[in-house]
């Protein structure tokens, strides 16, 4: 007999519809699987016979052929349990079911339970693309998969319990949709707690007003990390559709967190300078999301950015300029969004005194040379923002002063990227840093006295185009800010004058 059971296939974050054909004949035992499938599918041969015989079923003594169509894609991972086993009892005449309309995804144990998967929201958006009325999936995955408008989802722990259900023995409900709230940072930290530096804040402030990268230099101690950990709390509230980008890109690498189904605070993520190249962009056979797509609608941290391997901070320029992060393998090619703000801080020189205005440098000029020169100029070139953070004196730390906190640095944040949102509404473009070349001349609006200060420093230090393109876009958002519609001469003087470390420590050399 034949029986056919609708299911998803998975690859990066597209997904595709399958059917799961089985077909049960006469002849000598066996159980074969085709269709293009990976060892991960050909093992569900052992796990869905022995569930279906601790499910109280017989397991069917003839030739069983699975075909995963279209058998010209590669099918991966263990989802296909739930659907092979489904269409073996219906094949084998043990179950009759009409399942259209309905897809089956999930793993299955030994002894018939259900156990989670990943992706089951890019699933589940195609399932609904497909016009499925019904999704079946671990209980575990279902507050992700309900989210999706316009499809029932339903949430089993066991091939029983689905059997029960499909059956009107004892039907589920489905699972109710997860209302889109903005959740409060967590974590007790807060821009109160950064005593002084002002400059820096003011920094920070205009590189999360507008998405925009950020190098922060200086020596030990001087609150480099400690700025960089309460950018969280200053960042713009995520819109649904960014929630809904960066919690495809965790179901896919199967961190989400089940009692957060849906990514509500805007990424943060700090990985060490050990870091491999793949373990950046993102790598395997079949290429799962790196540190750089995982921060995707948020910040990417690198700190003691030199200690970073050449070759994983050269890979970082692509996906800065394009947004996106393009991953080749044998087994295909994938493309993870990367929209990201990079931060990233380092000291002066190896023992990081270098400039201390009372702690001597023991380096050589050959040795700051080199360390600096560990960065390049291409990336340099990529940060919008450069920003010296100075040691912090000592009537700051004793100071009684209240410092301003994260809400109200935020307020003014939020303001400014909902002007940036309601701008560009219809393009694409959600904030100023993502600003295309074209877009510039409409946007960016400079008044005759911006204009020709601009001028005259482009004509001075020889910048590059993009190096122009970038003050520009700073200068966008330090007027949004102030909400201004054109860009004014003080404007483009506050961008400039967070671009022109690359002249102090590196020679003004634009690549």
């Amino acid at each position: 007999m034949f029986a056919k059971v609708s299911s998803i296939g998975l690859f990066g974050l597209s997904s595709y519809a399958v059917d799961v054909e089985a077909d049960v004949s006469r002849g000598l035992p066996a159980f074969d699987v085709v269709g293009l499938p990976d060892a991960s599918v050909k093992e569900a041969r052992d796990r869905v016979r022995s569930a279906i015989k601790n499910c109280g079923f017989k397991f069917p003594n003839a030739h069983i052929t699975i075909n995963l169509a279209p058998a010209d894609l590669k099918k991966g991972g263990s989802h296909y349990d739930l659907p092979i086993t489904l269409a073996i009892l219906i094949a084998s005449g043990q179950l009759k079911l009409n399942l259209d309309g309905k897809i089956f995804i999930g793993e299955l144990s030994l002894d018939a339970r259900i156990r989670p998967v990943t992706g089951a929201l890019v699933m589940a958006i195609t399932a609904n693309d497909e016009g499925c009325d019904e999704i079946f999936l671990p209980k575990e995955n279902s507050s992700e998969a309900s989210v999706v408008d316009g499809i029932d989802v339903y949430g089993i722990s066991s091939l029983k319990e689905l059997l029960w259900h499909l059956n009107d023995i004892e039907r589920l409900s489905p699972v109710r949709k997860p209302d889109f709230i903005i959740e409060d940072f967590e974590e007790v930290i807060d821009f109160c707690d950064v005593r002084g530096q002002s400059r820096a804040k003011r920094a920070v402030e205009v590189a999360a007003a507008g998405g925009h990268n950020l190098l922060m230099i200086g020596t030990p101690g001087s609150g480099k990390s400690m700025i960089a950990k309460r950018i969280p709390t200053i960042l713009p509230d995520m819109t649904f559709a960014e929630s809904i980008e960066t919690t495809k890109i965790y179901s896919v690498a199967g961190i989400l967190d089940e009692k957060h189904p849906l990514i509500r605070q805007r990424p943060f993520r700090s990985p060490h300078h050990s870091i491999s190249t793949n373990g950046l962009t993102g790598g395997g056979t079949i290429p799962h999301p790196g540190e750089i797509s995982l921060a995707h609608n948020g910040v990417l941290f690198l700190d003691e950015l030199p200690e970073f391997g050449r070759n994983t901070m050269e890979s970082l320029r692509q996906p800065l300029e394009d947004g996106a992060v393009t991953i080749s393998r044998v087994a295909g090619s994938l493309t993870y969004p990367s929209n990201i703000m990079l931060v990233a801080a380092m000291n002066p020189c190896p023992c990081g005194y270098f400039g201390h205005p009372t702690h001597s440098c023991s380096c050589s000029t050959q040795s700051v040379r080199k360390y600096l020169n560990k960065v390049s100029g291409p990336l340099l070139d990529r940060m919008d923002l450069h920003i010296e953070v100075q040691p912090v004196d000592f009537e700051s730390l004793n100071s009684e002063h209240k410092e301003e906190p994260s809400y109200v640095i935020k307020e003014r944040v939020n303001k400014a990227r909902l002007l940036q949102q309601k701008r560009y509404e219809g393009t694409g473009i959600t904030c100023n840093a993502r600003l295309t070349p074209a877009m510039l001349k409409e946007y960016c609006k400079l008044d005759d006295s911006a204009s020709d200060l601009l001028k005259s420093f482009f004509d001075k230090y020889g910048m590059s185009a993009r190096a122009y393109d970038r003050i520009l876009k700073v200068a966008r958002t330090i007027a949004d800010l102030d909400e201004k519609e054109n860009i004014e001469m003080l404007h483009i003087a506050q961008a400039i004058q967070f671009r022109s470390l690359d002249r102090k420590y590196w020679g003004g050399n634009d690549e």
